[in-house]
C-alpha cells in the first residue's frame, strides 16, 4: 500500500491425534497472521492420506467462504499459507500450499522465504525432465524434496536430505499422508514455532499470535537447522542441520512480526519499544510531542516518549477498511487513498514540534505524503525518526526489495532525504542499535539490507519475476551477462 518493505508469508500446520475441523483451526491461524501476506491464500486437509486443498488470490476472508471450508471436511491434519510474492507474480497458480503427488504418497507444502539458489536448481531440475507449474521457487523445494523422497525410507530423511541443495531462507510446513513436520533453514533467517493444542495435539506457526487465535500453548521455537516430526509417535526432531550461526531477520522486529507476537524468546511489543529508546539515545531531538505512523511505528514512539521524557500523542488514525492504494489507476487517486488511510488528528501537532516515528523509508514517496498531512494539520516542525539503519541493499532471504535502484538512500544522503521528504531533520537507528533492540534474544541478527555484509553467499543479482521474462529481456540480460 505504501512504499514500506512488503509482508513476508505466514505458515502454519496443526496434528491432532482424533479427526476434528483442523480447517477452521487454519482458518483462524490464518487470520491471525494475514499480516505476513496479504495476497492469496490457502488450506490443505489431510483425511486419512486424502488431501484436499482450497486456494486462490485474496485475503483469508474473501478465499474461504464458509462452504469453502465444509468442502475441505475434516481430517487429523491441515496446513495453511498467507502469501505476499518474493518469488514470482501474486497469481493463483502461486498459491500455496503446493501439492505434490507421487508414487510414495501425497505430499503438500507451505514455504516463508527464498531461496539464493533457486535459478540453478530449477534449471538443473528442467534439464532432467521435469515440468514447473508455478514460477515461485516453493515448488523447486518441493521438487527436491520429492526427488529424495523416492530414493529414502521416510519423508524427514528426504528432508534431511534435500536441505543440502537448497540454500537461503526457509521456514517450512511440510505435511505427507502420516506426518507433519517444520523445517528452518539452518540459519534461523524466518521465525516457526511449536505449540500445543488443547486436545493434545501439536501446531506449528510462524509466529505465536497464530496459536493464541485457536487456544494453543506456546512450547518453543524451531531451532535453526531443525526438522520437527509430529506423527502418531508423538513430536521428535531431526538435528543434522542444526548447530551453526544463527542470522534471524532483524526487521521481524522492526517490522513484519505481529506486536503480540513472542518471537526467539523475546516480545515483538518491547523490542519495538526499546527501539525507540535507543534511536532517542542516539540521536536526541528537542520537541513537543512524538507520535507513530501506524501500526508498527506506534510502539516505538512510547518508547522514545518515555525515554525522551516528550509526551507521546496519538497523530494519526487509520482506516482499516480501504483498499490497497496499488491498484488505484491514477498518481492523483493513490495519493487520495493515502490521505483516506491515514488522517491526522490536528489538535495533536497544531502549532507543535513533532517527532514522527516509522519503521523505515523505502523510495520517500509516502513519507513525504505522510509529513505534508502533519504540515497541513499545522505542525511547526516535524523531526522524522526512522527505528532502522538506511536500506541501502537488497534482500535475498525473502523481503521484495530486489535492486538498490528501489531504495532512497542509495541515491541520496540523509540531509539530502530530509529535504525530499520536507522534514526539519532526519535520524536512524544505527546498525548496532538495531542489533541491541531485541534484547536477550536466543539468536544471532542477519542486517544484510542495512551493512551489505550478509551470512551466506549471495547471488549477484535477484530479480523478484527471475521466472517470468519476456523472450527479448531473457535475451537482454544473457547478452549483459556475456559482456
Amino acid at each position: 500500500m505504501f512504499d514500506t518493505i512488503h509482508e513476508e508469508c505466514g505458515v502454519f500446520g496443526i496434528y491432532e491425534k482424533e479427526q476434528s475441523d483442523v480447517a477452521s483451526s487454519a482458518y483462524y491461524a490464518l487470520y491471525a497472521l494475514q499480516h505476513r501476506g496479504q495476497e492469496s491464500c490457502g488450506i490443505a486437509v489431510n483425511d486419512d492420506g486424502l488431501i484436499v486443498c482450497h486456494k486462490d488470490v485474496g485475503l483469508v476472508p474473501d478465499v474461504f467462504s464458509r462452504d469453502n471450508l465444509e468442502k475441505l471436511g475434516w481430517g487429523t491434519m491441515a496446513v495453511g499459507h498467507c502469501r505476499y510474492s518474493t518469488t514470482g507474480n501474486s497469481s493463483a497458480v502461486n498459491a500455496q500450499p503446493l501439492v505434490v503427488r507421487h508414487c510414495k504418497g501425497a505430499m503438500a507444502l507451505a514455504h516463508n522465504g527464498n531461496l539464493v539458489n533457486a535459478p540453478e536448481l530449477r534449471r538443473q531440475l528442467e534439464l532432467n525432465g521435469a515440468i514447473f507449474h508455478t514460477t515461485n521457487d516453493s515448488e523447486v523445494i518441493s521438487y527436491i524434496i520429492t526427488r529424495e523422497r523416492l530414493l529414502s525410507p521416510s519423508i524427514e530423511d528426504a528432508i534431511a536430505k534435500a536441505m543440502y541443495s537448497i540454500k537461503g531462507a526457509y521456514s517450512l510446513i511440510v505435511m505427507s499422508p502420516k506426518k507433519l513436520i517444520a523445517v528452518r533453514d539452518p540459519n534461523g533467517f524466518r521465525p516457526l514455532c511449536i505449540g500445543e493444542t488443547a486436545s493434545g495435539g501439536v501446531v506449528f506457526a510462524s509466529e505465536t499470535c497464530a496459536l493464541d487465535s485457536i487456544g494453543a500453548k506456546f512450547v518453543r521455537d524451531v531451532e535453526p537447522g531443525e526438522i520437527v516430526i509430529a506423527d502418531e509417535n508423538g513430536l521428535h526432531s531431526l538435528h543434522s542441520h542444526c548447530g551453526g550461526e544463527s542470522s534471524f531477520c532483524v526487521f521481524e522486529y522492526v517490522y513484519f512480526a505481529r506486536p503480540d507476537s513472542v518471537i526467539q524468546g523475546v516480545s515483538v511489543h518491547e523490542a519495538r519499544q526499546r527501539a525507540g529508546r535507543i534511536l532517542y539515545r542516539e540521536n536526541p531531538v528537542e520537541a513537543d510531542v512524538v507520535v507513530g505512523v501506524p501500526d508498527s511505528g506506534l510502539d516505538a514512539a512510547l518508547g522514545y516518549s518515555q525515554e525522551s521524557g516528550i509526551p507521546y500523542g496519538v497523530g494519526f488514525i487509520k482506516n482499516r477498511y480501504i483498499g490497497r492504494t496499488f491498484i488505484q489507476p491514477t498518481q492523483g487517486q493513490r495519493e487520495d487513498s493515502v490521505r483516506i488511510k491515514l488522517n491526522v488528528i490536528a489538535e495533536t501537532v497544531r502549532d507543535k514540534r513533532v517527532v514522527l516515528i516509522d519503521d523505515s523509508i523505502v523510495r520517500g514517496t509516502t513519507c513525504a505524503r505522510i509529513v505534508r498531512l502533519l504540515r497541513d494539520a499545522g505542525a511547526r516542525e516535524v523531526h522524522f525518526a526512522v527505528t532502522a539503519p538506511p536500506f541501502k541493499n537488497p534482500c535475498y532471504f525473502g523481503t521484495d526489495i530486489d535492486s538498490r535502484d528501489k531504495l532512497i538512500a542509495c541515491r541520496m544522503t540523509v540531509p539530502e532525504i530530509a529535504k525530499q521528504i520536507g522534514v526539519d531533520s532526519l535520524t536512524y537507528l544505527s546498525i548496532d542499535g538495531v542489533k541491541e533492540i531485541a534484547q536477550g534474544a536466543n539468536c544471532g541478527f542477519c542486517v544484510g539490507c542495512f551493512s551489505g555484509e550478509y551470512p551466506i553467499a549471495v547471488p549477484d543479482k535477484m530479480q523478484k519475476n527471475k521466472f517470468e521474462k519476456k523472450i527479448s529481456a531473457a535475451k537482454q540480460e544473457e547478452e549483459t551477462d556475456a559482456e
